[in-house]
């Protein structure tokens, strides 16, 4: 079976204000402020916690690897808990979804979320049951660009690793599905869209609506 990854933060679903939402507390507990701003951070935002917790310190030259330590369990609790209130899927996603399984292919998510939290984004946003397969950061030893989440992934999702693509937002997508030798496609309407046509994909959509005639293009029948 031919199989689509897609990813899930910038690519399914604009996650970034609950991302902020969840870092901007944790900076308010080390008694910075608000140091991210929801609209202008959302890039930083999707890299996730980590580099949103480093990023922050960095720009009060506060940046320290233990702080970040210590804060990012305290930033995936707060997260866990209002993993919802701004999150929404872009446009057109799950059609292209449901596009793609009525045309027997299957699809499925890699994700560099914890899996725990990006079952349970899924599952509040309704569409956990659209995906036959779910690999988070956890999942597995090794995660994004390491290609084993990627194939894991499709296997999961009953396909054939080396004939699935990956549909994402970064050069982390585009790494992975290199090193899987599959194709990947990016998404142009996410927060570092115009960075997207220099990483050199073999495909780039800036609406969903495109997918389903790229992945048959890519694919093949």
């Amino acid at each position: 079976m031919r199989t689509v990854i897609f990813d899930l933060d910038g690519t399914l679903a604009d996650t970034s204000k609950d991302l902020i939402a969840a870092a901007n507390h944790c900076f308010r507990l080390m008694g910075l402020g608000d140091v991210l701003n929801p609209e202008l951070d959302a890039g930083v935002a999707l890299r996730g916690g980590r580099r949103m917790l480093s990023e922050g310190l960095d720009r009060l030259t506060l940046f320290d690897a233990s702080t970040v330590d210590q804060y990012y369990p305290v930033l995936l609790e707060a997260y866990a808990e209002a993993i919802d209130t701004h999150t929404v899927l872009y446009p057109g996603a799950m059609e292209a979804v449901e596009a793609l399984r009525s045309g027997g292919i299957g699809v499925g998510i890699c994700t560099n979320k914890p899996e725990a939290l990006a079952e349970l984004l899924l599952t509040r946003l309704g569409v956990r049951g659209a995906f036959a397969s779910l690999v988070g950061a956890d999942t597995l030893p090794v995660r994004k660009p390491d290609p084993e989440p990627l194939r894991e992934a499709a296997r999961r999702a009953g396909g054939d690793p080396a004939r699935c693509l990956l549909v994402g937002d970064s050069d982390t997508d585009r790494n992975t599905a290199r090193a899987a030798g599959v194709p990947s496609v990016l998404v142009t309407f996410g927060p570092s869209g115009d960075d997207m046509a220099a990483l050199q994909p073999e495909a780039l959509i800036a609406s969903f609506d495109e997918l389903p005639d790229v992945v048959a293009r890519l694919l093949g029948p």
